[in-house]
């Protein structure tokens, strides 16, 4: 099959398709996915589909049905058929596809049509540039293989299949671009939106942890050539995973500004969000649960097994930025203890576990409510302090020799390089071989709700995990600061007046009050209530009671507010033997 794609009118956020069949079937049925490998909710990306016509080879309208949201079936007496549609492309994300004056990108799953039955053959794709003279310095990236064209210019490109096909995102505009080296393997990092980022910091960051992931897998790398995509915005966070690339979104100020400045918190989120993605190279993208092989992208494909692939890649991400030398020992620390704060705030994690928050991913997950903290448990940031647990309890039990490394090693072997998919018990199995014993009693905290027993082994490693109060909104963990001694317990942002709450967390003073979700806090014992409530709290003792007025839609309400010690829920790990922590941190 072979596609031809335009940006046929920017400002209209349009891109135009033309694809050709020559081996049609009498009664060809064509489809796109409703969702796509890396982000698990139907997205029905055929929504955005505009006008869309078949025609034989004398480009006769050929009559067609519409059998689904996202499927068609043509009638037609050749073996050619041409379709021809438009794609709405004004989502700014990772996931779907985005055209304006500025940029294009898309993901093959948001604009290319699969012909059933035909999904195994070769792809063909013209990518032609927009018809705008502004625009006509545009450059191209893709991991896609090329087959005309200038590189990181328009052309023509080949996909062995249609998976392949959806599996490299395409970013065009005004780009930043430059390469390096890793492990023999070039990759490029590419910009899209103004900036002032340092690319040879870049580079040299972005060198020192691919090259460590390469090393800890075993060369050669899995694939010929790897591209960084980042869009950058003035606030954005994500990332979604390809065989041979990344799609990922940043804020301005995350990227570095000079080749020697110090690592900002902003940075050091984005390499690990380069991090996280890299590792799914090998850890989802080949290594990957028996559900997806293949994917089939019509439906939800359901798995117990997320917890693998994202907790253990968010494990990895931080801890190789801190083992590549892109982070100092104390700031890996630092980034642990906020993943544990997220863990340990959410009265979720004593109601899902890890297999049930992988397998509802599709719902309770990616369709995230005010109440997502009191009911579920994130795979990502749970699943990571599992994979801790794991790797602590393989380095203790080993005297160092082996570690989660290990685990992840045979899973390559066993299941990347053979494209055999992993069950639910092939972590464990593997797990068990290292150690030599049973591991009924560590795989146990995957189906139930308690917290994972990680103090005692942090303290076998000379780390201490302690919990203190928040200190407010914007207190993530990691830092030993004195909390707030009076708890609120909801978030909330500040309005033109008072406090729209945003959350409540279950049990908290402001449950007990009778607050809830989208109410506007307007008054605490007759004053007006501004930013400073939480700090304002701090003036009253454990046993009093406060007086709130709040506006539910246009009701004034009012309750109650028990005054009450904060929870201690916030992290902070603290190295107190330096000689017992190298088994793990050196």
């Amino acid at each position: 099959m072979h596609h031809h794609i335009y940006a046929s009118d920017p400002k209209a956020h349009l891109f135009s398709i033309k694809a050709s069949l020559t081996n049609a079937a009498p009664q060809q049925i064509f489809s796109l996915p409703a969702w796509l490998p890396g982000s698990y909710m139907i997205r029905d990306f055929a929504k955005n589909i505009i006008d869309i016509q078949f025609y034989d080879e004398q480009q006769n309208a050929l009559y067609f049905e519409q059998l689904d949201k996202q499927t068609w079936r043509v009638n037609n007496q050749g073996a050619c058929i041409t379709i021809c549609y438009q794609v709405y492309a004004w989502d700014l994300s990772v996931r779907t596809a985005h055209l304006d004056t500025n940029h294009g990108f898309f993901n093959g799953s948001s604009v290319f049509l699969a012909a059933k039955g035909l999904e195994h053959l070769p792809q063909r794709v013209t990518i032609a540039p927009p018809a705008e003279e502004a625009l006509s310095e545009w450059k191209l990236a893709t991991s896609m293989n090329r087959t005309s064209g200038e590189q990181f210019g328009f052309g023509e490109f080949e996909a062995s299949n249609y998976q392949d096909l959806i599996d490299h995102p395409v970013e065009m505009g005004d780009l930043t671009i430059d390469t390096f080296m890793a492990a023999g393997v070039p990759h490029d990092i590419v910009l899209s939106g103004k900036h002032r980022a340092c690319m040879a910091r870049l580079k040299k960051d972005l060198t020192a942890i691919c090259e460590y992931q390469i090393q800890l897998f075993g060369p050669p790398a899995p694939f010929e050539r790897y591209v960084f995509m980042t869009t950058v915005l003035d606030n954005g966070f994500g990332g979604l995973e390809h065989k041979s690339s990344t799609a990922l979104m940043c804020s301005r100020n995350d990227l570095p500004k000079s080749e020697t400045a110090e690592v900002s918190k902003g940075y050091r989120t984005y390499l690990s969000l380069c991090s996280h993605e890299y590792f799914h190279s090998w850890n989802v993208k080949r290594i990957k649960p028996a559900e997806f092989t293949p994917f089939d992208l019509s439906q939800e494909s359901y798995t117990q097994q997320l917890w693998a692939y994202e907790g253990i890649t968010s494990y990895f991400d931080d801890f190789l930025t801190y083992r590549s030398g892109c982070v100092d020992k104390q700031s890996y620390l630092t980034l642990l203890s906020e993943t544990m704060t997220r863990v340990y705030r959410g009265k979720g994690r004593f109601k899902q576990s890890l297999t049930s928050s992988s397998f509802n991913a599709w719902t309770k997950f990616y369709k995230q409510d005010e109440n997502v903290a009191n009911a579920i448990v994130s795979y990502y940031t749970k699943g990571a302090l599992f994979a801790l647990y794991l790797d602590l309890t393989i380095r203790l039990e080993t005297q160092g020799v082996k570690s989660l490394d290990n685990v992840m090693q045979q899973l390559w072997q066993q299941y990347g390089l053979t494209e055999i998919g992993t069950d639910k018990t092939s972590h464990q199995r593997i797990v068990e071989s290292i150690l030599n014993r049973p591991c009924d009693d560590l795989f146990s905290y995957l189906y139930n709700t308690q917290d994972l027993p990680l103090a005692p082994l942090l303290e076998q490693v000379g780390v201490q995990l302690s919990f203190r109060s928040s200190q407010g909104m914007t207190d993530t963990g990691g830092d030993s600061v004195n909390g707030y001694d009076i708890g609120f317990g909801a978030k909330y942002k500040v309005e033109g007046i008072g406090l729209k709450i945003l959350t409540v967390a279950q049990d908290s003073p402001a449950h007990q009050s009778g607050l809830s979700a989208g109410d506007v806090l307007i008054a605490a014992d007759n004053l007006q209530v501004t930013a400073k409530f939480e700090q304002l709290l701090q003036d009253y003792s454990v046993g009093e009671q406060v007086e709130l007025h709040w506006f539910r839609r246009d009701e004034l309400m009012k309750g109650l507010l028990p005054v009450k010690s904060a929870e201690k829920d916030t992290a902070v790990l603290t190295i107190i033997d330096e000689q017992k922590a190298a088994i793990w941190l050196d």
